[in-house]
């Protein structure tokens, strides 16, 4: 069938009268589907009521929040990376393996060009295959109730006296070995130094929990007394009265971003922006640093001064900042997680 030029838009012209028509002065705007994978908890509720609610279902954007844990994530983007379309258009990673997956050309540019917000991103946090959305630092943290001479390294989380009282993460486990890495005096990526010190935590009862919120639970019960997390972590508990205050270790402080990416095969690439963008927005940084003591990646968000204090306050002025070496960090990711799995946990 053979259809002019003229009558298409004759046409389309006449759609959009209909649609004035039907809506005077006002242009409707066609809903969209954004389909993020992210954690789930604490986070993933305070997504809905910062980012998700607020600043984006105004704008005619659903967000469909695909709840899991990082590795199935990684597992699923790596399967999709040859589909035409991937299963989600936003996803959220931590800076490892968001730099481990990027290096297959996995994602999007970050560009001011698709997100305007982009260009009030910290210049020392910009990559250009991801946003950084929260920031932080790990440190030791204690129940300042039980605890009256805190450990101050991560070496001296093996003295015979905490037998029993430590717990960590295992959602967190690629953290804790690099912790373990550096108790034993290596670097972060050392993973036969690792082992060994894990051997010896595990000799000591060190305990697991399937989760920061189990975690928080044991700490606030005094089934522990001292655990490694994110500073933000302790800042967030500490605002829900428990008695938690933070060191970081003498090894130094080993930073995280969480960050969020568009994979190239993303569905909707158009409302995938804009959820990014939403990210950025002074008002949702404001809100976590406030809800979850996260620091903030973009330049513009201003923290109160009481916030900034208890944020900074745990490493003093003289605070040691590690950086990571990303190669060497993937490089041993598969083998410190098959060693967590099947011989300290095990």
């Amino acid at each position: 069938m053979n259809i002019s030029r003229r009558a298409v838009l004759s046409g389309a012209s006449a759609a959009l009268a209909a649609n004035a028509f039907a809506l005077p002065g006002l242009a409707r705007a066609q809903s969209q589907q954004v389909i993020v994978g992210l954690w789930g908890g604490d986070y993933g509720d305070l997504m809905q009521k910062l980012v998700d609610q607020p600043l984006l279902a105004p704008k005619g954007v659903e967000v469909l929040q695909v709840i899991g844990d990082e590795d199935t994530r990684k597992t699923k983007l790596l399967a999709e990376r040859q589909s035409r379309r991937a299963s989600m258009d936003v996803v959220f990673l931590g800076d490892d393996n968001m730099y481990l997956l990027a290096q297959q050309g996995l994602f999007e540019e970050m560009s001011p060009d698709k997100a305007s917000r982009l260009s009030a991103v910290k210049p020392e946090l910009r990559k250009p295959y991801s946003v950084p959305q929260l920031y932080s630092y790990r440190v030791i943290l204690y129940n300042s109730e039980l605890v009256a001479s805190p450990p101050r390294s991560y070496a001296e989380l093996s003295d015979p006296k905490w037998r029993g009282r430590i717990g960590l993460a295992d959602d967190d486990y690629l953290e804790n070995v690099q912790a373990a890495a550096l108790a034993a005096g290596g670097k972060a990526s050392d993973l036969e130094l690792a082992k060994q010190k894990l051997i010896e935590w595990r000799d000591q009862d060190m305990k697991i929990y399937p989760s920061n919120e189990a975690l928080a639970a044991a700490l606030k019960s005094g089934e522990i007394w001292i655990t490694v997390l994110w500073l933000a972590r302790g800042v967030m508990w500490q605002k829900a009265s428990m008695p938690l205050k933070a060191i970081v270790p003498a090894e130094g402080a080993m930073p995280v971003t969480f960050e969020a990416a568009v994979p190239r095969n993303a569905r909707n690439k158009e409302a995938a922006w804009q959820y990014i963008n939403a990210l950025l927005e002074v008002s949702a940084q404001a809100g976590f640093t406030d809800k979850m003591g996260y620091l903030p990646t973009v330049t513009d968000a201003r923290l109160p001064a009481e916030l900034e204090s208890q944020l900074t306050s745990a490493g003093g002025a003289d605070m040691k900042l590690l950086t990571k070496d990303y190669p060497s960090l993937v490089k041993v990711q598969d083998q410190a997680l098959d060693f967590w799995n099947k011989q300290f946990k095990g």
